[in-house]
């Protein structure tokens, strides 16, 4: 994911929201790939209900940010995911690490709802696609 300029805050270094926006690009890219984002016609789909990052070293424009997401295994309506962000040149060195527990909701109801079966089954099998 491409830094940009718009990204740095008034002290020249990506501000601390926009680390929240490359973790939720992860992990929507992610869904993507296993054709669960956009639209559901089942109205049904994931929530965010708790969300950290620790900050470990600034983010500076011009770069590429690179995501690794984890996935731990589910319950019945929940699942942990973890992030590391590193830059395309500097592999090596984590910047951020968060963390997103998701809840699977019916969203008409505003209820918890199983996480559904072809998801459940991906994150156990440990078969996680690339993200972003």
């Amino acid at each position: 994911m491409p830094i940009r300029w718009g990204d740095m805050d008034a002290f020249g270094h990506v501000n601390n929201t926009v680390y929240f926006r490359y973790m939720e690009q992860v992990r929507i890219s992610w869904f993507e790939q296993m054709g669960l984002a956009g639209s559901n016609a089942d109205g049904q789909g994931p929530v965010i209900v708790n969300a950290s990052m620790e900050f470990l070293k600034q983010l500076h424009y011009p770069g590429d940010v690179i995501g690794r997401m984890s996935v731990a295994t589910p319950g019945r309506s929940s699942f942990d995911t973890g992030f590391e962000l590193v830059r395309a040149d500097d592999p090596n060195t984590v910047y951020a690490r968060g963390a997103a527990r998701c809840v699977w909701i019916d969203y008409a109801a505003g209820k918890s709802v199983p996480v559904p079966d072809q998801l459940r089954a991906t994150i156990e099998s440990g078969a996680l696609v690339k993200a972003a």
